[in-house]
């Protein structure tokens, strides 16, 4: 086959993929709702193998879960294993911001920088999907950089049960609260970047630590998370000093 149609498939798997993660971040396709290839393809004009390659994406983004002998649906989250994944989230994220100040490479450190000029401009509603991949992304880079396979692997299994397009979907709810939560996470994301530049481990694991705690508090406002079980959750695990001053923006 030659190249042009390959890269003409891909693009529609891709463009697919963009049409139902941005329906679900707005809440127009529900967590639980079964994503049936047929409909889909009908719906889009479109043949089944660029469906089918789209709906591969959205297991791998977190977004769905493949059910054997059944199909794709929506990821539904119980709020035991949004606690589980956001407890190890607070364990594995600081270990691998450590060990990226440690040994980061110039170019990473680089990518990381362009994630974060990408995420800057992106400050709509009509936003949310591309913010939220930037930033997995960001988080997968920083993860990258640790340099640790098995690390890398763990994150990926974890964060699949994190609910964060859930809570990209809160901001179509309240958009009111919209520009003050990408304010934060525009700090937040550069005080990590900006202490593994610095190669300061300790820096760096606690502003990971930090930006994680933020997410807790999205989890109890956005999610009706407890406030008592996040906090059972975050004793569970060894804290860093939070007194420690930030490191300074690059």
């Amino acid at each position: 086959m030659s190249p042009p149609p390959i890269l003409i498939r891909q693009s529609l798997r891709n463009e697919v993929f963009d049409i139902l993660h941005k329906r679900i971040i707005a809440g127009e396709i529900r967590p639980g709702e079964w994503l049936r290839q047929e409909e889909i393809a009908s719906q889009l004009g479109v043949s089944m193998t660029p469906v089918r390659e789209a709906l591969d994406l959205l297991v791998a983004a977190g977004l769905a879960e493949r059910v054997p002998y059944r199909g794709v649906r929506v990821l539904q989250l119980t709020h035991e294993e949004m606690l589980d994944a956001y407890g190890l989230r607070l364990l594995l994220e600081p270990l691998g911001a450590r060990l990226a100040a440690q040994q980061a490479s110039p170019d990473q450190i680089e990518e990381g920088r362009r994630l974060l000029e990408e995420m800057s401009a992106l400050v709509h509603l009509e936003d949310m999907p591309r913010l939220h991949e930037a930033s997995r992304r960001f988080h997968a880079l920083i993860l990258d950089m640790s340099g640790s396979t098995l690390l890398i692997r763990l994150y990926g299994i974890v964060t699949n049960q994190f609910p964060d397009w859930m809570l990209y979907e809160a901001m179509f709810r309240h958009p009111e609260a919209l520009s003050e939560s990408l304010q934060r996470d525009r700090a937040e994301h550069r005080a990590i970047l900006e202490a593994i530049a610095a190669h300061d481990p300790d820096a760096a694991a606690c502003a990971a630590r930090r930006h994680i705690l933020s997410l807790g508090h999205d989890l109890q406002d956005y999610l009706a998370i407890s406030r008592q079980r996040l906090e059972e959750k975050e004793r569970l695990f060894t804290p860093c000093d939070l007194s420690r001053s930030d490191p300074p923006a690059g």
